[in-house]
């Protein structure tokens, strides 16, 4: 693998988290790189159609100018739905800011199972 395909982020893992809360469902989508421990997120969707609507931006390169986009909905098919209280998205999100760790991941993965939609 060259310094560039290094410093590419390649989501092998995608996460689309459901909170329930009283008033409402609150949508966010995560996307996991195990080889590179990248992480990255997006949130703050009331309906699962306004996810799917939108078109994920991704660096061709880490630091670099080009990106591309895919649209939600393509990768909803392949995405790991996981239907959370608010305690358990307070865990998913603290563990999203920690340092990364396979093990604490595939452990929360495990913990919480495929809810497909």
């Amino acid at each position: 693998m060259n310094r560039r395909q290094r410093q590419k982020m390649i989501p092998s893992t995608w996460i689309i988290a459901i909170k329930q809360t009283e008033a409402r469902k609150y949508y966010a989508l995560y996307a996991i790189d195990w080889k590179r421990g990248g992480r990255l997120s997006w949130e703050d969707w009331n309906s699962h159609t306004d996810l799917l609507q939108f078109h994920i931006p991704i660096k061709q390169k880490a630091g670099g100018t080009k990106s591309s986009s895919q649209p939600a909905a393509k990768i909803a098919k392949k995405a790991l739905y996981l239907n959370l209280n608010e305690t358990q998205y307070g865990e998913l999100e603290q563990l999203f800011y920690q340092p990364f760790s396979k093990k604490q991941w595939r452990a929360f993965i495990k913990e919480h199972p495929n809810n497909n939609m």
